[in-house]
This record gives C-alpha cells, structure tokens and sequence, in this order.
C-alpha cells in the first residue's frame, strides 16, 4: 500500500476505537460509557498550491500520542537553539507607499491593520530605500542638484520626496505596531558624488566618502525627527549591479574602506546606533562579505550581511556565518515576478527564503515589494517591470498574491523575539522551527514532491502524524 494513501485508514481506526472502548459499561451492565473525544494539540494553518485553501486554519484533531508509526518524524527539539529573529515582511518601495496611500483612509486603515497587527499577518520588518529605489515613480536622492553643482556640506538636503507617501505611511504602520523594525538601503548617492555623475551605475568618488558619509547620518537623524527609527542600513543595494536605475558599483574594497575610514566613525561621532550591514546582493558570492570581514578596522563597525538569492545557493549564508561567526546575517531581498506561478512561486519561496534563510542562520526574511498596481508600477524608467507586489492595489480593492502568504506563514505565527529551535530534515520536507517568546513551538513545512506526503511531528517523547499535498505548505503550532 502506497504511504499517502494511508490517510483514509485513520477515521476507520479512530471508529474501531471508540466501538471498543463503548463495549465497557458504567457500574457493571448499565448504559455504555461515550468515548471521549480526543483533544486538537496541534493547530495547522494550510495553503494549497491550487489555492484552494489560502492561509486556511483546519478543523481536523491533531493530537500527540506516545507511539509512533512506520512514517518519518520531524523532530522538533526546543532544547536546541540558534539564532534569535527579528521579523519578517517586504521592501515598503516608494510605489508600494503610493498605492496604499492612494487608498480611502478606512480602507487604508483595515489594510495596514491586517497587515500590521500583532493579531493578525503581524509583519514585524520592512526596508525602505534610502533616496529612490528602482520602484519609484521617479529617480531622487535626498540632496539632488543642478548639472555641474555639488552640495558637499549637503545643506539642501531633504526628506521632501518622501514625505508624500512613504513617511506618512510608515506613521500609520507604527501606530499599529510601534516595535516594528525598519532597515534602509541605498540604490544610488546623489549623482554629483558619482565617478559618471549619473543615476545608473558609476562609484563613489572618494572625495565624497566623507559627504556621503554624513548624508547617512542625516538621513537616520531625520526619520528620527519624524518619529521613524531606523534600525539598520545596509551600504549599497546590489554593489555588483550597475544597470539598475537607480543603482550604482560599490567593490570590497571600497566598501571596507568607507565603513572603516568614514562611516563608522561618523557614526560614533553622532551617537548613531544604527546597525552597519554590508553586501545586500547575491548568494553568489560570498567572498565579498568575508572579506569585508576580513578587514578588523571595518569589522567593528559592522553587524553583518545581507543577501538576496537571485544567483548562488542560500548555503552562503551559512559560509559567511563559518568565516565571522560572531556577525549576523540577514535576507533581505527576493522578488515574485509577473510570469511566475502561484504554486511554483509558493513551494521555492518557502523552500529558499522562508525555510532556507533560517537554516541558515538569518535573523529576517523579506520578500521584494509589498504593493503594486495591476501593471506592476510605478517604477522608474528602466527599472523593474515585472515585479509583482505581495498585494496589487485599485482604489479599495486589494488582491492579495503569492507574496503575501509566503510571508504570512512565518509572520503570523513567528514575531520578533522567536528563536529558531532544532528540526530534522527528511526526504522532500523542507522544514524549519521556532519557539516564540510565549513558548509556542512553531513549525513550518512544504512538500516539495510531486504526490503527497504523510509524516509525523515528534516533540518530547511524542508524535502527532498529518499529511500534505504535493506543493503545499504548512504552519504547525503547539
């Protein structure tokens, strides 16, 4: 008999049970004594990869007993620990702002509460860009000039550009949920800073390290200002992408160099506790990191990296952790695109970014941009066309797509403060686990085969046995 078959043994198993345990009888021949039921240990939250259950709570008993069958076991041992978690959630992208911001106040209100609330999604991490990213309406920085000017005292700089949607927005989400963390990335530094003095690839001139350096501290003193703290910054999106617009080419070397000789002391300087995060690019490389690292004039002003996973094996994390095990690391970026599939997105995103990250050794996990409109902008010209948001937004109407339940399957269940616990790996059954600060065990699991999948979850000496089908995926809490 075939194991994913099995599952229609378990009603007629339970039945023989309770007919058996009716054959007693209450004071020696009176009325049967009722079986009593058994009791739900296990809460399981499902999405099917035909979308027929999204985020879908289930109804069935899953209940620990003290034998196990023939089937494989996650363990679960929450006895062992690795690293603390700060969160998950998306990139709040200049576009994403605008298209909640263009909702009605209640609409934008429920919106930002589903989302937000610790009740509900409770998304506890977002990054914003430092001055436009590629999904922005326009390219800007925070101290733009004219053709042939520069500004190295940065007097006219501003958060102007942002005060129309993303500040406004960000105040809303805080008011809902205050201990949200926010990390900032630059695509670009004020063209006049720039080797090619444009807003698509080019460097930093090093004349500017010292300007640029001070730009991030007005930035960080500024959001302050505002009400918005922000936690961390990484140095460049993307320093080995120089197409991108905005963007820019930022090499080891010169990221060492400006952390080190500019940044981290003008940090020191302005009482900045900000974290310093290098790389923010690819699983490809994780030399460039390392050796960053490498450099202990920079290292003591770094918190760690950040990696997005659209080359390489997200193992590197894992490689960066071996080389600087005292730095964290962070995933920060991976998008969903227009000519992706719901179940083909949901079972790798899970799979890579949620589970994935985690193993390996991730404090976040953060999927791209979390709101488009059914065209997939705004964006800049040149930037990304395809990039779909975890929500397409139209006035009131919200849909919510792939993105949003690759997220919401940690972010419901898991907040800030959690720390990933001991699991196995078996056969076809991406898995990761958590504790949260409540003591709920957390465990997160996709079938990534082609048929269905029955197994047991084992915790402490006992074992509750549930199944999934090909390409779904599950939250399990206890």
């Amino acid at each position: 008999m075939k194991k994913q078959n099995l599952l229609w043994l378990v009603p007629a198993l339970m039945l023989f049970v309770f007919a058996d345990c009716s054959k007693g009888s209450s004071g020696g021949g009176g009325t049967p004594t009722p079986p009593t039921p058994a009791t739900n240990d296990v809460d399981m939250w499902l999405t099917k990869p035909d979308q027929s259950a999204l985020l879908q709570k289930q109804t069935g008993t899953l209940s620990f007993v003290s034998t196990v069958n023939s089937y494989p076991v996650i363990n679960v041992d929450s006895a062992t620990s690795y690293q603390s978690i700060d969160g998950f959630g998306y990139t709040l992208t200049g576009g994403s702002a605008y298209q909640i911001n263009r909702m009605d106040a209640a609409s934008r209100a429920a919106l930002l509460n589903e989302l937000f609330s610790t009740s509900a999604m409770g998304i506890s991490y977002l990054r914003v860009s430092i001055g436009a990213s590629d999904l922005s309406a326009e390219v800007f920085s925070y101290n733009d000039m004219p053709v042939g000017m520069t500004d190295p005292t940065l007097a006219n700089f501003s958060l102007s550009k942002d005060t129309v949607d993303v500040i406004p927005v960000l105040k809303e989400i805080l008011a809902i949920n205050p201990n949200i963390k926010i990390m900032g990335s630059p695509w670009s530094p004020p063209v006049w800073m720039k080797s090619n003095g444009s807003s698509i690839g080019g460097s930093l001139l090093t004349v500017y390290y010292g300007a640029y350096a001070k730009y991030f501290v007005k930035y960080i003193q500024a959001m302050q200002a505002k009400g918005i703290r922000i936690d961390a910054v990484t140095i460049q999106n993307e320093p080995q992408h120089g197409g991108n617009n905005p963007s820019m080419l930022m090499s080891a070397t010169e990221q060492a160099n400006f952390i080190k000789n500019n940044l981290g002391p003008e940090f020191a300087t302005a009482g900045i506790t900000t974290k310093i995060i290098v790389w923010d690019h690819n699983c490809d490389n994780p030399n460039y990191p390392i050796s960053v690292l490498n450099d202990a004039a920079a290292k003591q002003f770094i918190d760690g990296s950040a990696f997005h996973l659209y080359a390489g094996d997200i193992s590197a994390l894992s490689a960066v952790k071996t080389a600087h095990p005292d730095r964290n690391l962070y995933f920060t970026e991976q998008w969903t695109g227009a000519s992706g599939s719901f179940d083909g997105d949901l079972k790798w995103h899970i799979k890579n970014v949620i589970i994935g990250s985690m193993r390996n050794w991730s404090k976040i996990a953060l999927e791209w941009n979390l709101a488009s409109d059914a065209t997939y902008g705004p964006h800049t010209p040149g930037g990304c066309t395809e990039c779909k948001g975890a929500l397409m937004v139209n006035g009131t109407l919200v849909q919510r797509n792939v993105g949003y339940y690759i997220i919401a399957h940690a972010s419901k269940f898991v907040p800030a403060g959690s720390v990933r616990i001991q699991s196995n790996l078996i056969t076809n059954l991406p898995n990761v686990a958590f504790k949260t600060p409540a003591g709920k065990k957390v465990l997160i699991v996709v079938n990534e085969s082609g048929v269905a999948e029955g197994f047991n979850i084992g915790y402490k000496g006992k074992y509750v046995f549930t199944s999934l089908n090909a390409g779904a995926v599950a939250t399990y809490i206890w």
